[in-house]
């Protein structure tokens, strides 16, 4: 089967063929990686996130001496709401492990602004939390955005700002406006974008592929892909012995299972090895999310079994892990993960046409679709679809889930294909074809299904499509649905 996408550039090869060749370059034809040595990698140091913030206001004091208020009025107590929300920002740095440094005066002046300015000028933070609580002082969060180029969140509380001040920053490129009643739940939205894209840069990307140990870095993202031999995963899992937590994991899958169809116990037993084997190599590498070519090993002469069901005990725990050395696909799980708590269906792109939905499959999916600590979906054991033989889960979604569909492609200005919609069904297999997990959704942003873009996209629970856009202007990339 061929996919032609002129705009990719894919129309000399089909889908899977391209796959692989990006595979084959690993991250580094695309991302320019050298030759690492072969030995495990050392840890990435990583950064705690850091977010440098101020209140934005005039001693009330001088207002009463004025005998003029102006908005939000004579009645709101700014520095008594300053003192809420900062017990607020205290438990959102314990929950986000991150630090929000605040200023403990609000700020009034030019000079004092400067002054803030200059220090976020030195000593760059990830991300800026601006709180205006007076009309007049909207300006400053203003000049402090402008002239720092920082991402910034901006909540300015209900009744504080005219509709023109707010359209300012409405849709500015790298700010989250926030114009709510006592909104932080918003804040911690935009905190949270903040502590992804610090977790982003500082991650490492396992890419288990081809024969040389390679690294290379995303641009614009930072994270690091490291390459290893995919003959590394082979030997691991030839040694994994068949016992133990193996055995127990297996009899899990089973029991489990709404149903199993073709695999037989051996077939379980097998593809339980691949989740521990998963977990070696990542604990080896010190790898916050992998990916892997798994097609070789399918091919006769068999190297492995399908890893399907490894890729979905890891997923449900959290781990991120792309089929196929597909980078924009990983990266996308990796931002779903973190931005949502949630895992992702890494899926093959299709339509039914007749009903104008979207028709997503592949051969692996978590069960822990609303979050890992959540109850899991129910699952059938079925083989490979493509492949024939082995054991990999169809994962059933309820009718009416509410669904989000994202996919980051890399690049020096990237972009990001952003759609939400709900299931309709999982059809039967057979006798529909295509992978084992599937489903039917609607898309609300396009008329017709078919101008649904991208293809390995992420789908997830819940509708976040605003929650993406946002992320998106906040960090340069362009949003597209």
């Amino acid at each position: 089967m061929s996919h032609d996408n002129h705009e990719h550039g894919w129309c000399c090869c089909g889908r899977r063929e391209f796959l692989q060749a990006v595979g084959a370059m690993g991250a580094v034809g695309i991302l320019g990686g050298a030759a690492a040595p072969a030995g495990p990698a050392e840890p990435r140091k990583k950064a705690v996130p850091t977010v440098r913030g101020a209140f934005l206001y005039p001693p009330s004091e001088t207002l009463r001496q004025a005998g003029y208020w102006s908005w939000p009025g004579s009645g709101f107590d700014a520095e008594g709401r300053q003192k809420a929300y900062m017990e607020r920002i205290g438990q959102l740095e314990k929950k986000l492990g991150m630090r929000i440094v605040m200023e403990e005066k609000a700020l009034d002046t030019e000079a004092q602004v400067g002054q803030f300015i200059a220090q976020l000028k030195q000593a760059p933070p990830d991300g800026l939390l601006l709180i205006p609580l007076k009309k007049s002082h909207f300006a400053h969060a203003e000049r402090i955005i402008r002239e720092t180029e920082l991402p910034a969140v901006v909540l300015a509380t209900l009744g504080v700002l005219l509709s023109d001040y707010i359209r300012r920053l409405h849709r500015a490129p790298g700010v989250y406006m926030i114009s709510a009643t006592d909104d932080l739940d918003s804040v911690e939205d935009g905190m949270n974008m903040i502590r992804t894209a610090r977790w982003m840069k500082d991650a490492r990307l396992l890419n288990i592929n081809g024969e040389q140990v390679l690294e290379a870095n995303v641009p614009h993202l930072g994270t690091q892909v490291r390459t290893i031999p995919h003959a590394r995963f082979v030997e691991e899992y030839a040694k994994m012995p068949v016992e133990g937590a193996v055995k127990e994991l297996a009899a899990a899958y089973k029991k489990n299972a709404k149903a199993i169809v073709e695999p037989s116990d051996q077939d379980i037993l097998d593809s339980a090895k691949c989740y521990y084997v998963f977990k070696r190599l990542r604990e080896a590498e010190h790898a916050d999310a992998i990916m892997m070519n798994c097609l070789p090993g399918l091919q006769l002469p068999h190297k492995h079994v399908p890893p399907c069901m490894g890729f979905m005990s890891m997923r449900d725990e959290g781990v991120p892990v792309g089929c196929q050395s597909d980078l924009s696909a990983t990266l996308s799980l990796m931002l779903v993960q973190q931005l949502f708590g949630k895992p992702g269906f890494q899926q093959n792109a299709s339509m039914d046409t007749t009903n104008n939905l979207y028709f997503g499959s592949h051969c692996t999916c978590p069960t822990k679709m609303n979050g890992t600590d959540k109850p899991a979906e129910a699952y059938v054991l079925r083989s490979h679809a493509e492949a024939g033989w082995g054991c990999v889960p169809r994962v059933l979604f309820p009718a009416g889930q509410e669904l989000t569909i994202a996919q980051y492609v890399p690049a020096e200005k990237p972009k990001m294909y952003v759609y939400t919609g709900k299931v309709v069904d999982c059809p039967e297999i057979p006798p529909t074809g295509g992978c084992r997990t599937n489903v039917r959704m609607t898309i609300n942003e396009v008329e017709d299904a078919c101008d649904t873009l991208g293809m390995h996209q992420t789908i997830f629970y819940g509708n976040h499509g605003r929650q993406l856009r946002t992320f998106c202007r906040m960090f340069g990339i362009e949003a597209v649905s």
